[in-house]
């Protein structure tokens, strides 16, 4: 959720998490446009009114770099304008504030929906490995792999950041969350032991470390 005024970001996260989301909160446009990138979201929820950089910009900069995740844009209550503009940039849906919160789940699940029947499959492809977030197995040519849920959201990752360094604070802040007291040595353990599942299996796909950087997702190479 992109939302700047932090009291309604707090309530609206707290609603989405007792009915079984996992929120995460960005309090500006430039931020949110970051998140967003990561592709790791079934969904966004972004306001238009954001301080860096607003709603719309940050709209047209995701469908730009073909960013599919859904959008649910939150506008205020008469600006028939920005609703055009905002589905026009490719939004999947809005709603005028201010809301009940009962209609924004429903919007939000109805837009889930569509996502979920678009690409029925929810496997990620790289190299010759694919990955299903929701039945957390790797599958590659030989059969497949059971991962763990940290395994499978850490490698989903760096699936959908391919020709990018994904630093390990980057990673702690989409798997653990923000508030988490959780440290490198975490991840590196988690990257261990995907490296042996992906050895195991004899993957041409590996994740090579970038000292002082983070990781990246490499084909065909040594990923030490």
């Amino acid at each position: 959720m992109i939302e700047d005024e932090k009291y309604i970001a707090r309530a609206v996260a707290e609603v989405l998490k007792k009915s079984h989301y996992t929120v995460d909160l960005a309090y500006d446009g430039e931020y949110g446009l970051e998140c967003s990138t990561m592709e790791i979201y079934d969904a966004v929820i972004l306001d238009i009114m954001l301080p860096k950089r607003d709603g719309l910009s940050v709209l047209r900069e995701m469908r730009k770099q073909g960013i599919k995740t859904p959008v649910l844009l939150l506008t205020a209550r008469g600006e028939v304008e920005d609703r055009v503009q905002g589905l026009d940039l490719g939004a999947d849906d809005y709603l005028a504030k201010p809301f009940h919160t009962d209609e924004l789940l429903a919007r939000l699940r109805a837009i889930c929906r569509r996502k979920v029947n678009e690409d029925y499959d929810g496997l990620i492809s790289f190299s010759d490995i694919k990955l299903s977030p929701h039945t957390l197995m790797l599958k590659y040519d030989g059969g497949e792999v059971s991962l763990t849920l940290k395994e499978t959201q850490i490698l989903e990752i760096l699936m959908n950041n391919v020709n990018r360094i994904v630093t390990k604070g980057s990673i702690i802040e989409k798997v653990w969350g923000y508030d988490t007291d959780v440290e490198d040595n975490h991840v590196e353990s988690h990257i261990s032991l995907l490296r042996k599942k992906m050895s195991g299996a004899g993957t041409a796909a590996r994740i090579r470390t970038i000292r002082g950087a983070g990781y990246t997702l490499i084909s065909g190479e040594d990923g030490s």
